[in-house]
């Protein structure tokens, strides 16, 4: 979820039902260098007043780095929580060691986490997947380490790394996992439908569920989940409320970055939110090649006014 999960994008879910917060990844040793004025450093850490439970995400792999980054963000009291981020699958990241290269290290993956317990005294998560490919699935004994390393829960994707988000998530590791620990579970991968979440629930006994993929273009999805669980038929958003939302995501961004950059990273948000729609296809072209604001409001105004038609 890089270059996604900016504040814009968490305002969205949280006012349609998320409950807690993950920020982008952010370098440790990229947050200890970077000189505070940059705006790579000012926008990663980037928060609005409105956001409640909002965990911070770090990644690297160097214990005395990563400890030194936990040690600066905690005393920023946005923050209620960190997580180290051992799931990341994107070659330039697990090139250097990091993300889930580190599933390949539990040596390595200890001395982090045991570092950044010493560093701070906010609740400390682990992202994880179920190990670094077929033939290495090892999510067992690398949460039992999480857990006596000084972690206080576990998120799981339930993939291997080899995998990246191909084929279907191992639900069932998932629940060897949450079997063999004490602290809390959250299990993620493949939630993308309000009516699956139970199915996981109950194959898995996790203590939560982490949505990423399904909730871009769809922070409904939260909601939805949630109406679900209590036995509810979910509701389904109207175009005028899709349109509604993908308008004030754009605006938060203008005021994020600025119009030039907002036109930019909204292309991306737009595709998703017209996904499925009549004529999404045609619009996003036209999104695609847009240089004002007032263009971009109108094509959206034209193609939603047609799907309420």
């Amino acid at each position: 979820m890089a270059g996604i999960t900016d504040w814009p994008f968490r305002l969205r879910c949280q006012e349609c039902g998320a409950d807690e917060l993950v920020t982008e990844m952010v370098s440790a040793m990229g947050l200890l260098q970077a000189p505070s004025d940059s705006r790579a450093y000012q926008h990663l850490l980037a928060f609005h007043e409105r956001e409640r439970n909002l965990t911070i995400q770090l990644f690297g792999h160097q214990p005395d780095i990563m400890a030194g980054a936990a040690a600066r963000v905690s005393l920023l009291p946005q923050y209620k929580g960190i997580d180290l981020n051992f799931g990341c699958p994107a070659p330039k990241v697990t090139g250097s060691g990091s993300g889930s290269a580190l599933m390949k290290n539990l040596a390595r993956s200890e001395q982090i986490i045991r570092a950044v317990r010493k560093a701070t005294a906010k609740p400390l998560s682990v992202k994880m997947r179920i190990g670094w490919d077929s033939n290495h699935i090892n999510a067992v004994d690398f949460a039992k380490m999480c857990e006596a390393a000084g972690a206080d829960s576990l998120c799981v994707h339930g993939r291997t790394r080899q995998q990246q988000y191909a084929g279907r998530a191992d639900w069932g590791v998932i629940a060897q996992v949450k079997q063999a620990v004490s602290i809390p579970v959250i299990a993620n991968g493949d939630v993308f439908t309000p009516q699956n979440v139970q199915v996981l629930l109950n194959q898995t006994g996790a203590d939560g569920i982490a949505v990423g993929r399904g909730a871009l273009g769809n922070p409904w999805l939260f909601g939805q989940i949630k109406q679900v669980l209590r036995g509810e038929e979910p509701s389904t958003p109207s175009a005028e409320e899709i349109l509604k939302t993908a308008l004030s995501h754009l605006q938060d961004m203008v005021s994020f970055k600025g119009e030039h950059w907002a036109l930019i990273e909204m292309r991306k948000h737009f595709a998703w939110y017209l996904k499925g729609t009549h004529g999404a296809a045609a619009t996003r072209a036209q999104i695609n090649t847009i240089d004002s604001l007032d263009k971009l409001l109108a094509i959206l105004e034209q193609h939603f006014d047609k799907l309420e038609a």
